[in-house]
This record gives C-alpha cells, structure tokens and sequence, in this order.
C-alpha cells in the first residue's frame, strides 16, 4: 500500500541560493503556515501572513566542507557530520571572549565538517548572503549569523577618532574575511537593502543604517556643513560618510520601524522635518 500526498501548493521555496567550495547554502521561505490547532495563535499567523511575514529558514549542504555557526541556531542536521566545539587551549578561548566582548558576537561558535545537511532554527526575521573572494567586510555588531568554514570572523577598530566616539558603532565591529559565503541576520528584509558601489565616491549618511562595507571605503563621521550654523539650518549635525570605491549596503526602512515601536499612527504619517509637524 502506498500513500501519495498532493500538496495545493509548494509551501517552501528557496528564494535565495550561493555556492561554496564545498558547500552550499540556502533562504528557505514558507509561504504559508498552515499547522496550528490554536485560534489564537493562527489569529498572529493570519495577521502576520496579511503584512507580508514569511517564516524563514537557512539550510546549509556541506560536501566535505566545513561550516560555522551562531550558537544555538542549529536545529537539526542529516548525514556525516561532526560537530567541532574546541576552542583552542586558553589562547583561542581568551582570543574568542574578546571578539565577543567587543562584537557582540557569541563566543562559542560550533563549526560542522563532512556531508550532510544543517538546518537552522526557523524564525521570521531576515537574511542577506554575502560571497567574498580573498576580501573582508565590515560588518554591524551581531549580524553574523552562519558562514563557510573557509571564513574567518574576527574584530575590526575604527581607524579615527570621529567615527569611534560619533558614530554609534562604537570602538570595534566585526571583520569577516577570506574566501567564501556568510549569512547576515539583517533588520529589514533583504529586497529593502540598497548595495551601493562606490567608484572613488563619497556617501553620506544620516544615522546608523549601514550594515556592511567591503573594498577601499574609509569611514568617518563629519558636520553636514563646514559651519555649525549650516548645521543647525539644515536640520542635520552629524552625517557617516563612506569614501572610496567598493560597496556599502544600507537599510534605509530600519528607522522608520524603529519609530514605529514608540510612535503613535498620526505622528509616523508626518514627515520627519516638515513644518507641518510643528
């Protein structure tokens, strides 16, 4: 006896896809939750399914490669794998505690070798796919979330005062380099990123909405007018700029639901800096 099941629609795609060395990984989207039994909580799946949320998934094939991830975003795997949690003798732990400290990135990272599958813990938030060739990027505190094995992640200090003290990044970020792909938890959805590529320009921006920078870009923070009082007409004090040629992603969308947590309706229909707010 055999059993056929004929599902209405494919409830899963992968809507996006990069490959490794020896390895692969994927953005699984469910396109409808459909299993719960408890009204109120298929109340929140309809809600959610209205505005646009979809459940989210990383699943990652190694090919006698090797892959490091977040703690505890592992959820099950299949095939040959090992799990390596060594830290290195009391050198690499110290070396990994202080990336920690500074990055905000956890300190005991599980790295899985051999074939098989990993997937991760499912969760409607948001991710980005960055491949490097030999190259690192600078990204925010606490968006690494997985990458290939052949990726080192480590600490970066800003190069100048003004961007240390000013920026609101603080000291340090963290630095991924090497030769591979890595996956970005990132606060907005992907398609709401704009990737700009610099070719001996200069980008300023008002406010923390960068997620990443690769290439030659040196980042700075600086007045938005020679003068303090151009400054204060224009409505803006400090802007970070990015100077250089290569790549800088930014979220414009992250402030305004950031507003949205704490702002009532009529005030998030404003414009920011109108004279109708007044």
């Amino acid at each position: 006896m055999s059993i056929t099941h004929t599902p209405a629609t494919e409830s899963r795609i992968v809507t996006e896809r990069m490959n490794g060395a020896q390895s692969s990984v994927e953005v699984i989207e469910y396109t409808q939750l459909a299993g719960s039994d408890n009204l109120d909580v298929a109340a929140k799946l309809f809600y959610a399914s209205q505005v646009g949320m979809r459940l989210k998934q990383i699943k990652i094939q190694l090919q006698n490669g090797a892959a490091q991830l977040e703690s505890g975003v592992m959820q099950f795997m299949k095939g040959n794998i090992d799990a390596d949690t060594t830290l290195g003798g009391l050198g690499g732990l110290a070396k990994k505690m202080l990336t920690n400290a500074l990055t905000q990135e956890t300190t005991f990272r599980p790295r899985y070798r051999g074939v098989g599958d990993i997937y991760c813990e499912p969760t409607f938030g948001h991710f980005m796919l960055l491949a490097l060739s030999n190259e690192e990027a600078i990204i925010d505190k606490g968006l690494f979330y997985a990458s290939e094995g052949t990726i080192e992640v480590g600490v970066a200090m800003q190069k100048n005062f003004s961007s240390a003290m000013l920026g609101g990044e603080g000291l340090f970020q963290t630095k991924i380099s090497g030769t591979g792909w890595a996956v970005m938890a990132i606060p907005v959805p992907a398609s709401e990123v704009i990737r700009y590529t610099l070719n001996n320009e200069k980008l300023s921006v008002d406010g923390t909405i960068a997620l990443l920078r690769k290439g030659n870009i040196e980042y700075r923070v600086e007045k938005s007018n020679k003068s303090l009082l151009g400054s204060a007409i224009s409505g803006e004090g400090l802007l970070q700029t990015f100077t250089g040629t290569g790549e800088v992603w930014l979220a414009p969308t992250q402030s305004f639901y950031t507003r949205m947590h704490s702002e009532s309706l009529q005030n998030l229909i404003r414009t920011p800096g109108s004279s109708h707010n007044k």
